[in-house]
C-alpha cells in the first residue's frame, strides 16, 4: 500500500498545483472590448458545434 499512497499523494500535489494557477488567472488582467469578446463567443460556438459533429460522427460510426 505505500505504493498506493505515495502515488495518490504524488496526484494530490498536483491537483493543488493546479488549483492554485487556476485561482491565480481566475480573473482577467487585460480588457477586452466588445469585438473581441463577441469573437471568442462565437469561437466557443464553433468549438461546441465542431465537438458536437464529432461524436455524432463517432456515435453513427459505431452504430454501423
Amino acid at each position: 500500500m505505500p505504493l498506493v499512497q505515495s502515488i495518490s499523494t504524488s496526484i494530490a500535489g498536483h491537483i493543488e498545483k493546479i488549483r492554485e494557477i487556476n485561482r491565480r488567472y481566475a480573473t482577467s488582467r487585460i480588457q477586452m472590448s466588445t469585438t473581441v469578446r463577441v469573437a471568442l463567443l462565437a469561437l466557443r460556438l464553433y468549438l461546441l458545434f465542431l465537438v458536437g459533429l464529432l461524436a455524432f460522427k463517432f456515435i453513427t460510426v459505431l452504430t454501423q
